[in-house]
C-alpha cells in the first residue's frame, strides 16, 4: 500500500481514538473536578448546538480551501481545546465555566474535521492506488479497533494518572492525527480548479451554503442514504445511551453494558474486514440488502430484551451488518457526491448525524418514563423497520453498481450514477 492511504488511515485512527478517549474521560474529569453530575450534563449540552452549527456552516470553507489543510486545522482546533484545560489548571483553578468554554471551542473542530476527512476520500483513492471498497473497509475496521481500545484506554488512564495528564494524552492524540495528515502531499488535497469553479460560488457564503443544501435535498439518492444513516444513528444512540443502561440496571447487571458495546464494536471490526476483502466482488445491491437485513435481524434480537446473552448476540449482528452497510455507503458517497460540493453536502449530513443521537435518547427516555423500557426498545426497532422499507423499495437505491456510459448531464443522473 502506498504512503498516501497509510497516512490517511493512520490519521483517521488517531482522531477516532482521541475522540473515544475524550468521550469517556472528559465527563469523569468534570465530575472529579466539579463534583457535579449536572455539570457534566451541562458540558455535553453546551457543545451539541455549536457542533451542529459548525458542521452546517464550515462546509463552504472546506469546499474553498485545500482539503488536507482543512483536515489538519480541525484536528489542531480539537487538540488545542483539550490542551488548554491542563494549561489553565497549572495557573488557575479549573471550574465548570472553563470546561464549557473549551468544550464549545473543541466542538467547532469535531464535525468539520469529520467532513474534511470524508471530502478527502476521493483524492486518496485516486492518488493512493487503492480501490474505494478496500479503503472504506479498512477505515471501518480500524475505526472499530479504535472504538474498542478508546474506552478501555480512558478507564486505564483515569486510574493511573490525574485528570490533567489524561487531558494532555488526549490532546496529543489529536495533535498526532494532524501531524500524520501532513504526510499526505499537499497536492492531494487541492480541489481541481475546474470543479471548484463549476460550483456556484457567486454571492455570499449563505448563497453557497444553500446551493449545497439544494443538491442534497433534490437528490433522491442522497435523501434516501441520509434517511438510512440518521435512522441508524437514532436507534443505536437510544439503545446504547438509555435503553440498554436501564435494562441492565433492572436485571442488576450494570457492568454488562460495557461488554455489549464491545460486542457491537467487535461486529463492526469483522464487518469491516469482510468488506475489505470481498467488497469489490459481487453486486453492490446484494451487499446493501445483506447489510440492511442483518441490521434488522440484530435490532430484532435486541428489542425483546429477552436475556443478556441474546442482547449480546444482537449487538454483534448489528455491528457486523453495520460494518458492511457503512463501508458500502462510504463508497457510494465517494462516487456520487459532486466533488465541488462535497464539503457542503457532507457537512450538512454530518451535522444532522450529530443532532440525531440526542433526539433518539430523549425519545427513548420519554417512552421509558411514560410506559416501559421494553416498549421503548420495540418502538426503536419499528423506526428502523421504516428505514429498512426506504432502503429496500427506494428506486434510487436499486441500481448501485457503477455504469460505463457517460452521464447525460441531468443532475439527478449525475448524483445517482444511473
Amino acid at each position: 500500500m502506498k504512503r498516501v492511504p497509510i497516512a490517511y488511515l493512520s490519521s483517521y485512527v488517531l482522531s477516532v481514538l482521541g475522540n473515544s478517549i475524550a468521550a469517556i474521560a472528559l465527563p469523569l474529569i468534570v465530575l472529579q473536578t466539579t463534583g457535579s453530575v449536572l455539570g457534566a450534563g451541562a458540558v455535553a449540552a453546551a457543545t451539541a448546538v455549536p457542533a451542529v452549527l459548525a458542521g452546517l456552516l464550515m462546509g463552504v470553507v472546506i469546499d474553498r480551501i485545500n482539503r488536507r489543510t482543512s483536515s489538519v486545522l480541525t484536528d489542531l482546533v480539537s487538540a488545542a481545546a483539550i490542551a488548554a484545560l491542563p494549561l489553565i489548571d497549572l495557573f488557575s483553578e479549573l471550574n465548570l465555566g472553563w470546561f464549557i468554554l473549551f468544550g464549545v471551542i473543541g466542538s467547532l473542530g469535531d464535525v468539520p474535521g469529520l467532513t474534511a476527512r470524508d471530502a478527502l476520500l476521493p483524492a486518496i483513492v485516486r492518488d493512493g492506488g487503492i480501490t474505494a471498497e478496500r479503503l472504506l473497509g479498512l477505515r471501518e475496521t480500524l475505526g472499530a479497533v479504535a472504538l474498542l481500545l478508546g474506552p478501555a484506554a480512558a478507564g486505564t488512564l483515569i486510574v493511573l494518572f490525574d485528570g490533567s495528564t489524561v487531558l494532555w494524552i488526549t490532546a496529543a492524540s489529536s495533535l498526532a492525527g494532524a501531524l500524520t495528515t501532513l504526510l499526505i502531499p499537499h497536492r492531494v488535497g487541492v480541489i481541481n480548479p475546474g470543479e471548484r469553479d463549476a460550483a456556484p460560488f457567486t454571492g455570499g457564503s449563505w448563497t453557497q451554503l444553500r446551493e449545497g443544501w439544494r443538491v442534497l435535498f433534490r437528490s433522491r439518492f442522497l435523501l434516501a442514504v441520509t434517511t438510512l444513516t440518521v435512522a441508524s444513528a437514532v436507534v443505536l444512540a437510544a439503545l446504547q445511551g438509555l435503553v440498554l443502561p436501564v435494562y441492565f440496571t433492572l436485571v442488576e447487571q450494570p457492568g454488562m453494558l460495557g461488554f455489549v458495546l464491545t460486542a457491537l464494536a467487535a461486529g463492526l471490526l469483522v464487518g469491516g474486514l469482510v468488506y475489505t476483502i470481498a467488497g469489490a466482488r459481487g453486486r453492490r445491491r446484494a451487499w446493501f440488502v445483506t447489510g440492511l437485513v442483518g441490521t434488522t435481524l440484530g435490532f430484532a434480537l435486541i428489542a425483546p430484551l429477552a436475556s443478556v446473552w441474546i442482547v449480546f448476540g444482537g449487538a454483534f449482528v448489528v455491528g457486523l451488518s453495520s460494518g458492511l452497510f457503512s463501508s458500502l455507503i462510504g463508497v457510494l458517497m465517494i462516487e456520487r457526491v459532486p466533488e465541488q460540493m462535497r464539503g457542503r453536502v457532507l457537512g450538512t449530513q454530518n451535522a444532522v448525524m450529530t443532532a440525531a443521537p440526542p433526539v433518539g435518547i430523549m425519545a427513548a427516555a420519554v417512552l421509558t418514563a411514560t410506559v416501559t423500557v421494553y416498549v421503548a426498545a420495540v418502538v426503536l426497532t419499528a423506526v428502523w423497520l421504516v428505514a429498512l422499507a426506504v432502503g429496500v423499495f427506494a428506486r434510487s437505491l436499486r441500481h448501485l453498481d457503477p455504469v460505463v456510459e457517460q452521464p447525460t448531464g441531468d443532475e439527478e443522473t449525475v448524483l445517482s450514477g444511473a
